[in-house]
Order: C-alpha cells, then sequence, then structure tokens
C-alpha cells in the first residue's frame, strides 16, 4: 500500500494503471511514498462529461461528472453528431494533453440534460464500465435457442408440471429464476425450491458463457436492467414464468419441526409455474387478511399458510444460531408518468419477502454441504469474521454507553455472531439501537466468492453458497455446473483451480462495481428528487462525524446530507473521534452517532453528489 501524493500523481487518473517510483526517506511506521512515473494504461476509455460552454463552432470545453477527475476536456464534436447546450451531458474520449489541467477529447455521444433520469443512468454505466449491448457472437447463439423447451430435453428429468410450484418476486420483476412450493408432513414440511436451469442452455465456453463471466452479474438500476444474459434467456426461455414449461434444477428438503433438516434431494426437472405472485399479494392474503385478495389467490392460499408456517419456523432457527439482521431500510425511486423522479421512500419489506429468504437461504445451504460432502468444486458465498481492530473499536465506544455492563466480553478466537446478535437484541427499541447498529454493521467485512470453505459470519452459516440466481450472478451458474456433476457422476464442466479462483475475484469486483454504480444513481436521483425541496425543514439521526462536519440520515426521505461545521456559528466544534462525536468548545454541545436532528435543506449540488444541510435544533 503505496501513498501517493496528489502533487505527485504526474498525468494518471483515476482507475488507471501505473508504474510507481519510491521514494527514499519514509518514516518509520509509515506508509512508504511513492510518485507516479508513467501511465500503462487508462482506466477510463470514456468519461462522462457536462458541458460548460461552446468554445467555437464544433469544440465545447467540458468537466467530467465524476470529482475524481479534477480536469477539463477539450471536446470536439464530429460532423452528424447532435450539438450540446451548457449543461448537457455528453460521453468523451479523451486524448492527449493540452496543458495542465485540460485535455483534448472527441465526443462519444450526446446524452442530453443532466437532470433527466435516463441521462443520469447511462451517465453511471458508462462510468463504471456497466456493459450494455450483446455481442453478436451472444446474441446469435440465443436467437438459436428455441422458444420453449422441447420434448427431448424433458429426457432424465422428474416431471413436477403438477407441483403447484409459484413464483414470488416483486411488482416490476421481469426475470423468475425461482419458484417454491410447500407441503405439511406430519410434524414438519417438505420444501421445494425450482431454480431456472440456465446450465441446459448455456455451455462452458459459448459466446453466451463467456460474455456473462464478463459481466458477472445483472446491474439494475431504477429504470432500467442491464442483464447478465439476453433477454430471450432471462425473460424468456430461462424465466419460470407462469403456465408454461420449463426446465429447472431442483432442491427438495424435509425439514422437521424445530426446522432442522431431515432428509433432501437434488435433482433436475420439468416445472410449470402456478402463478406469478407478488409480494405485496402475499403481504395483503396472509398478514393483511384481505379478503378480496385472499379470494384472488384461493387456489394457492393453502400453501401459502404452509409456506409463512415453515418460514417463521426456519427463521427461528436461524436466529437461534446467530443469524444477524441488521433491518436497513431500502430506498425506492417513484416516478411520475413522464418518467421524472419525485419521490424516494422506504421499499416496502414485509414477512412475504423473509419467506422467499429463508427458503433460499436453505437450499443455497444445502447445496454447498452437497458439494462439500462429495469434495467436488463449489464457488462458495464467503463472509469473513468482522475486522477485528473496527469490532474492537466499536465495542470501546459502546462500553462507555448504558451498553457497556451487557457487552461480551473478549476472548481468543474472536466474537461470535450470536455475541453480536445479542449486543443488537439488548439495543433493540433503545436510544442505543441506531448507534449500536451502525457500528456493528461498520465492522462486517464485504462479502465475497471463494473457492474455499469459510463460512458466512452474518448469517451464521458454517457452509453457504449462491445457487438460487443464475439468471443474473455467475457464481450461481458455476454452482449448477458443479450440482449436475454431483448428481451425474461426471467431472464437472469447470476451470482448473487455480483459474476458478481467479474467476471468483473476478466476479467478486463485478460484484462490486454493481453495488457502487446502484449507490451512485440513487444519490444522484435523491439529489434530483430534493433539488426542488430547497428551503425545507427535515427530521432525522447523525449517521456519520468528521473533522468537518456530521452526516444526517433523513427520516422521510431515505437521503444523507452533511452539516458542515462551517455553517455552525454559536460555538467552536471540534470532533473527538475516540467517541465518534463533535463537541461545541464553550457550550460543550454534542452531536453524536445516532443522535436525533432537525435540519433545513440550504442547497443540493447533482455534479458533486452533494446535499448540503444547516442545524435548526437538537
Amino acid at each position: 500500500d503505496i501513498f501517493v501524493n496528489p502533487s505527485s500523481l504526474g498525468d494518471a487518473w483515476h482507475k488507471d494503471k501505473v508504474v510507481v517510483a519510491m521514494l527514499p526517506g519514509s518514516e518509520k511506521g509509515r506508509r512508504p511514498e511513492g510518485r507516479v512515473v508513467r501511465v500503462l494504461e487508462r482506466g477510463a476509455g470514456v468519461l462522462p462529461a457536462a458541458v460548460v460552454r461552446k468554445l467555437g463552432r464544433d469544440l465545447y470545453l467540458a468537466k467530467p461528472t465524476d470529482q475524481r477527475y479534477p480536469f477539463n476536456l477539450m471536446v470536439s464534436i464530429a460532423p452528424g453528431q447532435s450539438r450540446p447546450a451548457p449543461g448537457e451531458v455528453l460521453l468523451a474520449r479523451p486524448g492527449e494533453r493540452l496543458e495542465r489541467g485540460l485535455y483534448k477529447a472527441d465526443a462519444a455521444e450526446v446524452l442530453g440534460r443532466e437532470e433527466d433520469v435516463a441521462v443520469q443512468e447511462r451517465l453511471v454505466k458508462a462510468a463504471h464500465g456497466v456493459p450494455g449491448e450483446f455481442p453478436p457472437g451472444a446474441l446469435a447463439e440465443a436467437a438459436a435457442l428455441p422458444e420453449v423447451p422441447g420434448k427431448a430435453d424433458f429426457a432424465g428429468r422428474k416431471d413436477l408440471r403438477r407441483l403447484p410450484l409459484v413464483t414470488i418476486d416483486g411488482a416490476k420483476a421481469r426475470d423468475f429464476d425461482d419458484a417454491v412450493c410447500v407441503q405439511k408432513e406430519g410434524r414438519g414440511y417438505r420444501l421445494w425450491v425450482a431454480i431456472a436451469d440456465v446450465a441446459h442452455y448455456v455451455r462452458p465456453g459459448s459466446h453466451l458463457d463467456q460474455e456473462a463471466r464478463e459481466r458477472g452479474n445483472s446491474y439494475y438500476f431504477p429504470s432500467s436492467v442491464e442483464p447478465m444474459f439476453p433477454e430471450k434467456l432471462s425473460n424468456g426461455l430461462c424465466s419460470l414464468n407462469p403456465d408454461v414449461p420449463r426446465l429447472c434444477m431442483v432442491a427438495e428438503l424435509l425439514f422437521g419441526p424445530d426446522g432442522q433438516v431431515r432428509g433432501e434431494d437434488f435433482y433436475a426437472a420439468v416445472m410449470q409455474s402456478h402463478a406469478r405472485l407478488t409480494y405485496a399479494q402475499v403481504h395483503r392474503a396472509l398478514e393483511g387478511n384481505d379478503p378480496a385478495e385472499q379470494k384472488a389467490l384461493a387456489a394457492h392460499l393453502p400453501m401459502l399458510r404452509q409456506a409463512e408456517a415453515l418460514a417463521r419456523v426456519l427463521n427461528r432457527m436461524r436466529s437461534g444460531r446467530g443469524s444477524l439482521d441488521f433491518d436497513l431500510p431500502e430506498p425506492e425511486i417513484r416516478f411520475n408518468y413522464m418518467g421524472e423522479a419525485v419521490d424516494i421512500s422506504p421499499r416496502p419489506r414485509t414477512f412475504a419477502h423473509q419467506i422467499i429468504e429463508e427458503f433460499m437461504i436453505a437450499a443455497n445451504e444445502a447445496v454447498a454441504r452437497l458439494l462439500t460432502d462429495r469434495g467436488l468444486p463449489c464457488v462458495y458465498r464467503v463472509h469473513e469474521d468482522p475486522d477485528p481492530d473496527k469490532l474492537a473499536a466499536a465495542m470501546q465506544l459502546l462500553s462507555r454507553s448504558s451498553l457497556g455492563p451487557s457487552l461480551p466480553k473478549p476472548r481468543a478466537g474472536g466474537l461470535a455472531p450470536k455475541d453480536l446478535q445479542n449486543v443488537l437484541a439488548t439495543a433493540q427499541g433503545t436510544d442505543m439501537e441506531y448507534l449500536a447498529g451502525r457500528l456493528l454493521l461498520r465492522t462486517m467485512m464485504q462479502a465475497k466468492y471463494a473457492t474455499r470453505h469459510q463460512g458466512h459470519f452474518g448469517l451464521a452459516s458454517e457452509c453457504y453458497c449462491h445457487f438460487t440466481s443464475p439468471i443474473r450472478r455467475y457464481a450461481d451458474l458455476l454452482v449448477h455446473r458443479s450440482l449436475k456433476a454431483a448428481l451425474t457422476g461426471d467431472a464437472p464442466a469447470l476451470p482448473s483451480p487455480q483459474k476458478l479462483s481467479d474467476w471468483c475475484v473476478d466476479i467478486s469486483a463485478r460484484e462490486r462495481v454493481a453495488m457502487e454504480a446502484e449507490r451512485e444513481i440513487l444519490k444522484r436521483l435523491t439529489v434530483i428528487v430534493l433539488s426542488g425541496r430547497v428551503g425545507e425543514s427535515f427530521t432525522g439521526v447523525v449517521s456519520g462525524v468528521s473533522d468537518y462536519g456530521f452526516w444526517v440520515e433523513l427520516d422521510q426521505v431515505l437521503a444523507e446530507g452533511m452539516v458542515r461545521l462551517s455553517s455552525l456559528t454559536d460555538d467552536y466544534y471540534m470532533h473527538v473521534p475516540e467517541r465518534q462525536e463533535i463537541w461545541g468548545r464553550h457550550t460543550r454541545r454534542r452531536f453524536g452517532l445516532g443522535m436525533p436532528v432537525k435540519v433545513l435543506l440550504t442547497d443540493v449540488n447533482l455534479s458533486r453528489q452533494e446535499i448540503n444541510l444547516g442545524l435548526q435544533s437538537a
């Protein structure tokens, strides 16, 4: 880890691959320091940029929309391309440096107004390298596939077309890769989890396979999707649409009354979804006891009640072993009929979501156990133990609070998931709930894919993989290939262990790209939504502190903005990092994590993705 001072970056940009020369005389105990001597490879071939002004007939001054590119572009517009107006966004291919802070560039495409949702999505996709159109080879292979599976595809498969399997997804979902069915059996339950058999159609090394591996996963945006497979597969042949035959891989699990697995079976099958249900429908029928919804779902209601009962058993069992649930609300952008972002609010989450989540976790664990027991290659979903330094700091901070006497004692090997679950449970319903949840969440490592079995800390699972979404995650497709090998006795259609390990690194990196892109578009659309609400008051809680201000998470719109210390004029405020607080030197007024505040929205800046707040009262 080499520190490079901004003055030593030379001509290097964010994401560039560079050669760094080490500087002599680094102080003992500090990171070594270096300077960039050569750029080997540009990380960004195309940069989204906002037009500042017109310089000539075909020449425009533009500034990259990503603040990590601190320079300007002199962009040439080719004949036939539309001419942008100031404030509009274009995609530019940067070239040679003209002078310090200014580069020549050619316009690849003019996107349009910066405030437009579609423009923002295109901008974010380009900035993060999110793939768009499929190459001809992949499209040709998809086009050659049938519209529906034929009888020849059914050979050697169990026929589950009469089993009342249903899909339960969000109202806007278009690709359905999992279907479920539950039946009471004695004091226990039998669960079928049927997953789209993508591996039947996507052969290793094919154009479709290579493109899916490079994409790593599908990319979801508020008003668009960049899928891992062409629509012919993702929304058609592999999607478990209702009332049509589909090929699937099945995990059939028998549970005792305590939620423990008493028997399991895995096989290839042909199924036919009996209904495409939404979370809202299932919630209204089961938890809301809505007579109209119960009448509409009458044919499926008995099975759904069994599914709810089993899911509650599984949830209690998983909670008992220490599985962590930070219960963070997910934001949802709302659009008007013109496609403009007009509001952002918490996405509704009910036990209907939990039903599917419990069943998917159970199926993932069962497949991971099978592959591990058989000694077959498996792409595990790994969640390592929390960062020990961050966890120690969090526990030190919590020890000064009312939670101090109930905190677990440090021990060799570190704390277990159950220990952290107990901290969250103790804090629940108290004024420490927010602080405990956020501090512990920040100690968590990022989940990743790996070929080595390491367990999943957050789920308190000893053996875990991703099996249930092969339409949108390449890791799941690899697991399906190993599962097929386990069932047939053939060698799995996977690369060498080293190459498989390299693929895990690659698809973990692509997952991070998807997360960062989705996070950025939400932030950008939030700024657009709030741009019309400057001057309004909001309530919120302090969600983070720094030496120049503190962040506030707004209650009403699930947005986060900053109150800068420079805006607080009643005292001189200083950052106290060991307490994660801001203190007034004379008034001793304090602002710390979880503290409720009332703020005024003073300003937003789309290009910097900033939401600026002023404090009204504490």
